[in-house]
């Protein structure tokens, strides 16, 4: 693993978290996601993607199935807020340490608030980001939620 190592994976590493590591060539030219199931072979509904909203002027994290949308409504409700907008890309970038399409849940500059779709639960693992465009990290949903202080609540829309 000589130079893959992301703030993700330090974590992963040091709270002895189990988890795998997959990688993949990026560069089909279709969204981060899809590319990542499609190129490693996965259940689309496995593969979940981390985007960053602006809940009432605060930066929030919603993890969602890659093939669903993220519902900005639902994921106010799921933080006691009222309103949703997606975060501006270089505010998501500057506050997560991370570049769009390679922003992982795990290991964030600042820690933000965290929900995480509750398809994730009935998944004995799922598929995210580690903190790098092509790099995807596999573990158990309760893991995630647990280092990032998720929450879970039903914010995919088809």
């Amino acid at each position: 693993m000589a130079g893959r190592g992301t703030q993700a994976t330090a974590l992963l590493t040091k709270q002895a978290v189990s988890h795998r590591l997959h990688s993949y060539t990026h560069g089909s030219g279709q969204a981060y996601g899809p590319e990542a199931a499609e190129m490693l072979g996965l259940d689309p509904a496995r593969v979940f993607k981390t985007l960053v909203a602006d809940v009432d002027g605060a930066l929030t994290v919603g993890i969602v199935p890659v093939l669903t949308t993220l519902d900005l409504k639902a994921l106010a409700a799921a933080v006691g807020g009222k309103r949703a907008k997606m975060a501006d890309v270089a505010l998501a970038e500057r506050a997560t340490g991370y570049v769009a399409g390679g922003i992982s849940p795990l290991g964030q500059r600042k820690r933000l608030p965290t929900v995480l779709d509750s398809s994730a639960e009935e998944l004995e693992t799922l598929f995210c980001s580690a903190g790098r465009r092509g790099l995807e990290v596999e573990l158990a949903p309760g893991d995630l939620a647990r280092l990032t202080g998720a929450r879970f609540a039903s914010i995919a829309t088809s």
